[in-house]
């Protein structure tokens, strides 16, 4: 079931010849279980789109839905379903995270055992417990963050938009985070189905930790929408393998290699010079990257004809920054 449904959403600022297209018809839906990463430079209007699914932006044309409702016409219905982290984890600096997520359980309809037990889930989930009574102002970026998060999750919402969830934080913080986040998708022993989680990142490894789909907006539009891997074998270092070997003086290594029937491009990677002597690494192309298993034997029978030592090998899946670069850009490197 499809629990966000955008259509054509489209966002100007300003009139005249000094008017702004920041959104330009975007579509795409989210189904139930689903984590979207939502990718692009910044200006791109990743954060725009997301205000306006979560009711905060009114769009310029095109709609919304959320878990079935309007966000246009219906908007407190649709945000009873969702929960929303925006950018830079907003909150009352003079209150505490306890004060602060009491005041939003309240918000959120949730009082007396109710809300309190809704905030002590929350906190639990986001591990909060040792800075509930520091007023929000002294916490750090990473736990103001988490203070975010936590009032985003609290009700338990169908729908949960996060924009840059990982910011500020620690490597352990973000495992932490992106485990929640992948658990939050999935469906319960009950059988009751995941969240749809759209959010969005400038941290490409995060599409791939976490991240079943990733779309790509550049210039207001969406260039890409397809999965992390297939994101990945747009690159051209997909199925690409790197090889790490010593070889005598005067060895034409790259030339040999060209030689090779399956390669189609060989480029230096990188030389150095260690007590083995001099050592290059090569990075080889693949002139089908859907047979590409096949070049690694290839290319290590080579090296051992020629006698040439092999001291590391390694195949690649592809490289996301190459890609995103390429995608908003048109840059390849």
């Amino acid at each position: 079931m499809a629990l966000i449904e955008v259509s054509k959403l489209t966002k100007r600022f300003g009139d005249g010849s000094g008017c702004i297209l920041a959104v330009d018809g975007v579509t795409f839906s989210v189904e139930a279980g689903e984590v979207v990463g939502f990718l692009g430079p910044n200006g791109a209007g990743k954060s725009t789109t997301m205000k306006m699914v979560t009711g905060f932006l009114t769009p310029t044309s095109g709609s919304a839905r959320v878990a079935g409702f309007d966000v246009g016409g219906e908007t407190l219905k649709a945000q009873m379903r969702m929960g929303y982290l925006p950018e830079g984890a907003p909150a009352y600096p003079d209150m505490t995270p306890e004060t602060f997520l009491r005041f939003c359980a309240d918000a959120r309809g949730l009082s007396g055992v109710a809300g309190k037990d809704a905030v002590h889930r929350a906190v639990a989930r986001t591990n909060l417990q040792g800075v509930m009574r520091q007023s929000v102002d002294t916490l750090s970026k990473g736990f103001k963050r988490r203070v975010g998060l936590a009032q985003a999750i609290m009700h338990d919402p169908q729908v949960l938009i996060m924009d840059e969830p990982t910011d500020g934080l620690d490597p352990n913080q973000k495992h932490e985070v992106r485990n929640l986040i992948k658990d939050m998708a999935r469906s319960d022993a009950g059988g009751n189905a995941g969240k749809a989680i759209i959010l969005s990142t400038h941290i490409l490894e995060e599409v791939e930790a976490v991240c079943t789909r990733a779309i790509v907006i550049s210039k207001g539009k969406v260039v890409a929408d397809c999965t992390p891997a297939e994101l990945l074998a747009k690159s051209r270092y997909h199925h690409a393998v790197t090889v790490t070997l010593y070889a005598p003086a005067g060895s034409r290594v790259r030339e040999e290699m060209l030689n090779l029937s399956g390669v189609r491009n060989v480029e230096v990677a990188a030389a150095q010079h260690d007590r083995d002597g001099a050592a290059a690494s090569f990075t080889v192309f693949p002139k089908d990257t859907g047979k590409a298993a096949m070049i690694t034997p290839d290319v290590l029978g080579l090296c051992q004809s020629r006698g040439w030592r092999v001291a590391g090998v390694r195949s690649e899946e592809g490289r996301m920054d190459e890609v995103f670069r390429e995608l908003t850009s048109g840059a390849r490197t």
